[in-house]
């Protein structure tokens, strides 16, 4: 057996979400659609570079009063797929709650390894910090999310003192069956990067609130990587909780951010305070 009593086909099969969910093709299509709609309607800053490299870049959706909290969102494709593009679609929840939306994207594996990759998402975030005055937007009032990948990046920065909150999506939070399965083809992990990058291995010894989210209808090893992380995080008594998403999958739970009364808004509403 290769990990948790699975064999490599088995730990293939638990990690593989494009699989489990059949409908992918379709509700990707959706997100596509809807966004490009965001990105007609809204007059968003896109494409500002965070970095230097080609993909170092963001796109900022502001609301109605742009001199409000900021939702920096971190796409998810273990690492290795999508882009910022297609999730503006999710402007859809917190704008009308008067929420700024960043969408980060990132240099994708192989052409990054992983340690990059986080520096990347450090780099944005400290840029927005640092260049949300310029669009009118508090500084101050900086939360960070991400789904499935994005939600083990989110977890990887939210010791960074500006970051006043996080909400972590269906996340990887210990990366060891990553590089055991198919997905390291790409990444290329070896046991140190991939211990020094599990956030289920670090905590910081302070953090702002991380509400930690999956879908009860996830893979299970997606649910138990939440729960675990969820648990431990608690149980170090730093502040959050984690929060089961009833009925969601890995793709449709992001539904319940672009929804300005689905359960993530309404967790991301409560801990900016609106």
């Amino acid at each position: 057996m290769l990990y948790r009593g699975m064999d490599r086909t088995q730990l293939d099969a638990a990690y593989n979400n494009t699989a489990a969910v059949p409908e992918r093709g379709a509700i990707y299509a959706d997100w596509a659609a809807r966004s490009a709609a965001v990105r007609r309607e809204h007059a968003g800053h896109l494409d500002l570079c965070y970095g230097d490299s080609p993909r170092e870049r963001l796109d900022l959706f502001l609301a109605a009063n742009p001199k409000a909290p900021t939702l920096a969102f971190i796409h998810g494709g273990y690492w290795q797929m999508n882009n910022k593009e297609s999730f503006s679609f999710l402007a859809e929840g917190p704008l009308p709650l008067g929420i700024n939306l960043a969408v980060v994207e990132y240099t994708l594996a192989p052409a990054a390894r992983l340690d990059g990759i986080v520096a990347e998402i450090r780099r944005a975030v400290r840029w927005l910090a640092e260049r949300l005055v310029d669009y009118g937007a508090d500084p101050a009032r900086l939360y960070i999310s991400g789904h499935s990948a994005g939600g083990h990046l989110t977890a990887m920065i939210m010791r960074l003192p500006v970051v006043r909150g996080g909400l972590a999506i269906s996340g990887i939070y210990d990366l060891e069956p990553i590089r055991l399965n198919y997905l390291n083809a790409k990444l290329d992990l070896d046991a140190a990067e991939a211990e020094r990058n599990s956030p289920l291995l670090h905590f910081p010894a302070m953090a702002s609130e991380l509400v930690i989210a999956y879908g009860t209808r996830e893979l299970p090893e997606l649910c138990r990587q939440s729960i675990d992380y969820g648990r431990a995080w608690t149980e170090r008594g730093l502040p959050g909780h984690l929060l089961p998403v009833d009925g969601a999958n890995h793709f449709t739970i992001l539904e319940k951010l672009a929804d300005p009364k689905g359960v993530l808004t309404q967790a991301l509403n409560n801990m900016v305070g609106l």
